[in-house]
């Protein structure tokens, strides 16, 4: 998978220094992924909640943080929408950003 805008990842990182290390794993794990449709990202990740507008909520450091990340499948391309704590997640409409 080609994942884009993988700067807000290394930033969150750098702010967030205990959610780096998985960061830096999911992006690793993801750009080596072959996912075309969200059933093979359910049967890679089971952890991974699919929600609406092919976004796809992924826990990171345990449900510390929330990550989602919006797919265009036949593409091979995931578009970082959201990274932070689980708190900020709260706040937000997960189907809009």
């Amino acid at each position: 998978m080609r994942i884009i805008a993988r700067k807000q990842l290394v930033d969150f990182g750098q702010q967030h220094p205990k959610a780096k290390g998985a960061l830096d794993s999911w992006w690793l794990y993801a750009k080596r992924a072959d996912w075309s449709c969200p059933q093979d990202i359910r049967d890679a990740l089971p952890k991974a909640s699919v929600i609406a507008n092919n976004r796809v909520v992924f826990d990171i450091c345990g449900g510390s943080y929330r990550l989602i990340v919006q797919f265009n499948y036949p593409y091979r391309i995931g578009y970082i929408r959201f990274i932070g704590t689980h708190a900020a997640y709260d706040k937000i409409d997960v189907k809009g950003v």
